[in-house]
Parts: structure tokens; sequence; C-alpha cells
């Protein structure tokens, strides 16, 4: 079987000539090379290939052209240095989405080492869809005026490490019960003009360590019962601790830090949350965190918010949060802002929760609460009736 195997690859390979080496006892092909610069195409390539036997392709040059992987097993794509995917210059007409690179129903792909180019028609950079499983992004740079950088949709699963993306609209996207890991990368808006989103996350599934979100109007976004946990996990790329998550916005034009609405949550783990100078001046929702319409936070000690515009954490329509040794400090308006129908509760005593230095350190309306009073340190601002010390109302 072996035999028959290694035979079915070389006869694959045989058709693309000089670019094809010979086959090693282990039954994978020598790397296959391609080179834009001197005319080849990597689609041209990629169709040639049995897409059921694992193949590395080395790439170098500048292939423009909307490159397809469909029903890949165990390719790798490497990008030589200088390697790059740019969107040519007129757009598909046959209908489908416009993607740069386009990922579908395919397994173990890695996509290693690339600049990637789009135009402002683009939907995407690069989309995975269709139950594609374990994609790996590594080393890449994905910007321009597209719609999404990364846009990940229909059950696929996907980790990102050492990926920057720089002025799209929206950074990463997790949709449609999709999962994504992401791992020391930088999702930037250059100048801090509006309108751009770090993640994106509706009924999907991210979990994020060691990564930079900065000048997004919105750095992470989580809908329709979307889940993002700020969390270490096995690294592909090892680093040190601490493997925090900042979201910072030096060009002062973010709205929210993270907004979390539609039964959605964002839960922090061993993996602090750092979110600096959030929100607007005008105060409003804007803020470090925003919870809204049935939403959860579960912070512990690991959500620091300092230097907030507008708000600190408020917590809106129905929703709820939790800490227990977090730090809001420095915001304009409210630290802690509990509204309509929700509620906080803050609990342990150490660390005591920080919440200070604030234009009001808590607020909350006449149907809204907050418990665990006696665990916040240094508040001295207070509007706060329903501020209780313990946990619960005194029991029978």
């Amino acid at each position: 079987m072996k035999r028959i195997c290694i035979l079915l690859v070389m006869a694959g390979l045989t058709a693309l000539g000089g670019n094809a080496q010979t086959v090693t006892g282990s039954g994978t092909a020598d790397p296959v090379v391609v080179n834009c610069d001197e005319g080849q195409s990597l689609n041209s390539i990629l169709s040639r290939l049995d897409r059921r036997f694992q193949v590395t392709v080395l790439v170098s040059g500048t292939c423009t052209e909307y490159v397809q992987i469909n029903g890949f097993e165990r390719l790798t794509l490497k990008g030589l240095p200088g390697a790059t995917l740019q969107q040519p210059s007129t757009d598909p007409t046959n209908g489908l989405l416009i993607q740069v690179l386009s990922i579908a129903a395919s397994r173990s792909v890695t996509i290693d080492g690339f600049a990637v180019h789009s135009r402002a028609s683009a939907l995407d950079d690069i989309g995975i869809g269709q139950n594609s499983i374990d994609v790996r992004l590594r080393n890449l740079t994905v910007d321009g005026p597209g719609a999404f950088g990364i846009f990940v949709y229909e059950g696929s699963q996907v980790s990102l490490a050492r990926v920057t993306t720089r002025d799209l609209g929206f950074a990463v996207a997790a949709l449609d019960l999709s999962d994504v890991h992401i791992e020391s990368c930088l999702f930037e808006n250059s100048t801090g003009a509006p309108f751009h989103e770090g993640l994106f996350v509706g009924t999907g599934h991210v979990t994020i360590q060691n990564s930079t979100i900065r000048n997004m109007q919105v750095g992470i976004d989580i809908g329709n019962t979307g889940i993002v946990d700020i969390q270490s996990f096995n690294t592909y790329f090892p680093v040190s601790t601490p493997h925090d998550v900042v979201i910072e916005s030096p060009a002062g034009t973010n709205s929210y830090g993270a907004s979390i609405h539609g039964g959605s949550s964002l839960n922090l783990g061993d993996t602090k949350l750092r979110i600096t100078n959030a929100g607007q001046p005008g105060g409003g929702n804007t803020g470090g965190v925003y919870v809204s319409d049935g939403s959860t936070l579960n912070a512990g000690a690991n959500l620091v918010i300092s230097g907030s515009q507008g708000q600190g954490v408020f917590v809106s329509n129905n929703s709820h949060a939790s800490l227990a040794g977090s730090s809001i400090t420095g915001s304009a308006h409210g630290g802690l802002v509990v509204a309509n129908l929700s509620s906080v509760a803050v609990m342990g005593s150490n660390p005591l929760t920080q919440i200070s230095g604030n234009g009001t350190d808590l607020f909350c309306d006449s149907r809204s609460l907050i418990t665990g009073g006696a665990s916040i340190a240094n508040a001295t601002t207070v509007q706060c009736a329903n501020l209780l010390p313990g946990n619960t109302v005194p029991l029978p």
C-alpha cells in the first residue's frame, strides 16, 4: 500500500514539470517551487496537485491572483522572503465572494510567511470556510482597505500566530460556530481613523493570548451569543509570561475597548486584559467594557482598565459582571456603572478590587445592584443605593 501511495504522488507531481522533485522514502514529496515573478501561477500549480497527499509549496515573488485552496489535506504554502499575495486590479464576475486567499473544505493547511494585500472591493484578504479544520496562519502581514482581514465562517477551526493585520475594516471575524485561537498577534489601525474593529465574534468562539489590538473604534466586539476567552494555552511560538492581551488607543478614537451584547460572554482566565484610553469624552455607554442585552463579563482578577475617556465598566440591560481583584482607575466618567435591571458581583479579599480615581467610582440605578462592596478598595465617590457589603441580602 505504501508503494502505491508513493507512485500516486509521483504521478500527480510529474505533471508539474520542472517544479516537481523526487518523492522521499516517507511517502511525501519534496517541495514544489513556484516563482510568480517569472510568470508562474500559484493557482495553476495548486490545480495540478493531488489534494489527498501531503505537499509543501514554496512561493517566491508577487502572486497577483485570487488564490483558491479547496478540498486539500496537509498542504503547506511557505512564502520565501518577500512572497506576496496581491488582489488583482479587476474583480471576478462569477458572483463569488472576493477573497484574495480562499480556503474551503480543507484540513491541516498551513499558510506561512506571506504579505497579503487587498483593494477596497475585497470582502476579505483571507477567507476560511466550509468546515475547514486545522488551518494554521503563521508569520503573515495582512493589510489593505478591504472589509475583513481574516474571515472565519461555516464551522471552521483556525489558529493565528505572529499575524499582523493593518487598516482592515475588521481585523478578524469568527462566525457560524467557528473556533479561532490567537497568539502573538498585532491588529492595528495605523491612523486611528474610523471605522475599524479588532475582533468581531458572532456565534463563534475565540481564545486569545499575548496579543495587542491598537487604535480600533471597537477592540473586541462580541454579539449573537459569541464567546471570547482571554486565556493562555499551549503556544505555537513559546513566549515568556505574561501573556497579556492589550487594547490600546493612543489616537484617542476608541469607542469601546470591548463590547459584549446579544447574550454573549467575555471570560478572563489566567491572562490579563489591559485596556487603556478607551471610550469618548462624552461618556454615554462608551468606555473600557460595555456589557448589554443579557450578556456576561467574567473578569476575576485579570481585568485592568485605566484612563478611560468614558466609563470604566458599564453593565446594562439585564446583564451581569463579576470582578474579584480587578482594577478600574482614572475613568473620566463612571468607574463601575450598572443600569437597567443589571447586576455586578464583586468577590474576594486578596487582592481587593481597586475602583478609584474615576469621575464617579460606583454608580447604580434604582433597579440594579452591586454586591460585595466590602471587596472594593478606594472607592470614594459612590452613587448607588443598592450597594451591598456582602454577596447577598441578609438571608434567613
